[in-house]
């Protein structure tokens, strides 16, 4: 089962999680990729900002001397700011790795680090799938023993949202994902639909495994996300694991800030996925199951209040249909305690006579 990570690297992870939420707090110019280019507009210099940062190429307009060295300036001096904080959350990174933390593949990590800095966080996403189970494992200082190796990314959000619920101003309130995913230069590209009138929900890299996935709470038809510029599949009881999302980290050659399920709605969404996956995909149903053995075997002795509270909410009238479902995949799970079961059981039970 899962092992615990040393409290010396449960530290450093709480520390680069700070410096991450704090440079996502004070975003500055300087924390930009890009260069300067003079254009000459009848023979007058003006100046322009390059960058491909979280989105295609675009320029923006700086203006004309001297205010334009007086920026450029700035920016220089941002930069090398910018740098030295970047160098230490790469020190930082690999010191986790050496602690034994979750890393992600090289190609996963370049694009959670690309639809972070497109804005996709700060809108609404949240990573999901096997990358998020990843992150929570460092979040909540194990290492887990299950099979991890995904190229899968997935990413659910509701399909509206107030602008009282956005953790940071972006302008336009715009992450363009297909932007953001082409300005890589991967070769990702829109997977068809399951009909020809239906938009792509996920994009590939042609000949290899990498995948970007879209969800979002429902039934029926893909769903547009405007904010995204993208649809997102339709996903029931989806819902379940938007609440309580928290800031997180994703490990690779560097980190990135992401938001991630709260680990209990996510053990117990999984006892769900498992139970609607087809015949085809038991393997994925399997690797379901064994996720959610760890997350809530780990909780129930660790943090059982945070598991209470969910339980408490499966035994709804709302949740009813769902619950019954969580409680008979449980008891396909291998490992899950059996009080663990009797309480999903009973969740169930109680859910259904109200329903």
């Amino acid at each position: 089962m899962a092992s615990s990570l040393s409290i010396a690297t449960q530290t450093l992870y709480a520390e680069l999680l700070e410096q991450l939420v704090a440079a996502e707090g004070h975003r500055e110019f300087g924390s930009l990729n890009g260069s300067f280019i003079e254009k000459k507009v009848k023979g007058e210099p003006y100046w322009y900002f390059k960058t491909s940062e979280g989105m295609a190429q675009k320029e923006f307009y700086v203006g004309r001397s001297p205010r334009a060295e007086e920026i450029m300036a700035s920016y220089h001096a941002q930069r090398a700011e910018a740098g030295q904080h970047e160098s230490r959350i790469q020190v930082l990174a690999s010191m986790l790795r050496q602690g034994g933390v979750h890393a992600v593949d090289p190609g996963s990590g370049k694009v959670i680090r690309a639809l972070a800095a497109a804005g996709v966080f700060n809108l609404g996403g949240i990573l999901v799938g096997t990358h998020a189970y990843l992150a929570l494992g460092n979040a909540m200082g194990v290492r887990w023993d299950s099979g991890l190796s995904t190229q899968d990314i997935d990413f659910a959000a509701r399909a509206a949202i107030n602008e009282s619920e956005l953790a940071v101003a972006i302008p336009k309130g715009i992450a363009d994902i297909p932007k953001a995913l082409d300005a890589l230069e991967m070769g990702f590209l829109p997977v068809p639909g399951m009909s020809p009138t239906s938009p792509s929900t996920s994009f590939k890299v042609k000949g290899q495994e990498l995948r970007v996935d879209l969800l979002t709470p429902g039934s029926g038809k893909p769903v547009h996300i405007a904010r995204f510029k993208t649809a997102a599949a339709a996903v029931p009881f989806l819902d379940f694991i938007l609440e309580d999302a928290f800031p997180a980290v994703v490990v690779n050659g560097g980190a990135t800030l992401v938001k991630v399920p709260a680990p209990a709605r996510f053990g117990i969404h999984k006892l769900a996925v498992a139970d609607q996956r087809p015949l085809a995909e038991q393997a994925k149903a399997e690797k379901d199951r064994a996720q959610a053995v760890e997350i809530l075997t780990w909780l129930r002795t660790n943090r059982p209040g945070d598991l209470e509270l969910v339980l408490k909410e499966l035994g709804t009238k709302r949740r009813a249909a769902w619950a019954v479902r969580i409680a008979r995949s449980a008891r396909l799970a291998k490992g899950l305690p059996d009080r663990l079961l009797e309480q999903l059981a009973e969740a169930a039970r109680i859910s259904k006579s109200q329903a």
